[in-house]
């Protein structure tokens, strides 16, 4: 049986050309005459300079451990379903639906242009997440929905998502997507068409098993288990470690590692450990995927992104951010004590010179780092009210707050630094029971 129209349309749509040549590699990442986002958007943005999450260590450890291997989810399937999340590209003749959804509060009231010939992950009889990803090349319009069943005049979803790829905007907050952070899925898939060009230019969409009932820019919605500070929110950032020595594997593999190392992955859904996803172009071969499977979630490492944040409600992100310098240890002075006045007797020939007294330099008052939302606190501080949309409550997480010194011109105030990537909020609490993946895994 012929697979489902999906990353095939692909070699089509890019005027006929079967791989994309080194400059169009070069570039943004984009499908057909499509921007797959814009350039500076956080998922094409490079953070291979970024510092590392303090919680680095922890998130791996609850997420099966350094020795966890991880396991791209897709593939060939060897049968008449294919394995992998499908994608199809259709222009404004396409007929668009109306869409019932479970989780409508949460979901764009549509049209959808799904009809009989939609491609849905893991089949027409599928009993997993059966994701369907469009994009409209007229309009440059992504229409993604989960538990999707298209019937003549009563098609349904679970919930649905509509994303202008020309555009940075986020979803509102607390809400849903076709996946459980509120992402968009398709700009995070792992390509053939990409991966054949040479370049992947994107992080990449993973999943775990549990996760902190919060969620961090760029995502708008958790899915928690537990409110557990050891377990990534949803939006968490990891790379590939830079020390990690990629050059004995293939060529094919090698293009993936090293969007690993400069784009990383982004935690998106609950699902098996370190599956991380791709499309199901029948150019996949065992080979390369069995190459990948070898490699240890300790050979990764979780990033710090906040900086990169221009708006909580944009995936715009901030261009060329290297990672801070270590801290200037502090100096040591050495004061050598005055002479003795001139009216003492001189000392004796054979007396030692005083040695030298090491003292240290006081600390410096500690300053905002750059990026950091700066707050002057009085000092009976009254708490404000968190902005937002819907006045959504606000989790702060790793706030740090530092005294001034009277020579820092604010005698008595205290400055706090809240670090963008520490904001968790909680709520959107309606599609939290649903997303479990449901997929078998391979």
């Amino acid at each position: 049986m012929r697979p489902p129209r999906s990353s095939l349309l692909v070699v089509a749509a890019v005027a006929g050309l079967p791989f994309a040549t080194g400059a169009a590699a070069a570039g943004p990442p984009s499908l057909g005459p499509c921007p797959m986002l814009p350039a500076d958007n956080v998922w094409n943005t490079d953070v291979s300079g970024l510092p590392v999450h303090p919680s680095s260590n922890a998130w791996i450890a609850s997420s099966g451990g350094a020795g966890q291997l991880i396991h791209p989810d897709w593939g060939p399937s060897g049968g008449a379903v294919a394995y992998g999340i499908p994608w199809q590209m259709v222009d404004a003749s396409h007929q668009k639906v109306s869409v019932s959804f479970q989780y409508a509060g949460e979901s764009d009231p549509g049209p959808y242009p799904l009809g009989p010939d939609t491609p849905i992950e893991g089949g027409s009889s599928s009993t997993g997440d059966r994701h369907a990803l469009v994009v409209d090349s007229s309009t440059c319009t992504l229409y993604e929905t989960y538990d999707t069943h298209y019937a003549a005049g009563s098609s349904t979803a679970g919930s649905g998502a509509i994303f202008d790829l020309r555009s940075d905007a986020l979803r509102p907050a607390t809400w849903t997507s076709a996946d459980a952070a509120g992402l968009p899925i398709l700009p995070g898939l792992v390509r053939y068409a990409e991966m054949r060009a040479g370049a992947i230019r994107h992080a990449i969409r993973f999943t775990v098993q549990r996760t902190d009932r919060s969620f961090i820019w760029p995502a708008r919605h958790q899915a928690g288990s537990a409110s557990d500070p050891t377990l990534p929110p949803m939006g968490a950032r990891f790379r590939m470690k830079s020390s990690v020595d990629i050059s004995h594997f293939s060529h094919d593999a090698q293009v993936i590692l090293s969007a690993m190392q400069h784009y990383g992955l982004i935690v998106a859904d609950n699902g098996s450990n370190w599956y991380f996803q791709g499309d199901t172009d029948p150019g996949w071969s065992s080979g390369v995927l069995d190459e990948l499977k070898t490699i240890p979630a300790g050979d990764y490492e979780a990033v710090d992104e906040s900086s990169l944040m221009v708006d909580a409600n944009s995936g715009q992100a901030r261009q060329g951010v290297a990672a801070p310098p270590p801290p200037t240890p502090t100096p040591i002075v050495f004061q050598i004590p005055p002479p003795p006045p001139t009216t003492a007797p001189a000392p004796p020939a054979d007396t030692p010179t005083p040695a030298p007294t090491l003292l240290p330099t006081p600390a410096a008052t500690p300053s905002a780092a750059p990026g950091d939302a700066v707050v002057a606190v009085a000092p009976s501080p009254q708490p404000a009210t968190p902005a937002g949309r819907n006045q959504t409550p606000v989790r702060v997480t790793g706030a740090e707050v530092a005294a001034t010194s009277p020579g820092a011109g604010l005698p008595g105030v205290a400055v706090a630094t809240l670090a963008a990537g520490g904001l968790a909020l909680a709520g959107g609490g309606a599609a939290l029971a649903r997303r479990r993946r449901r997929r078998a895994r391979r």
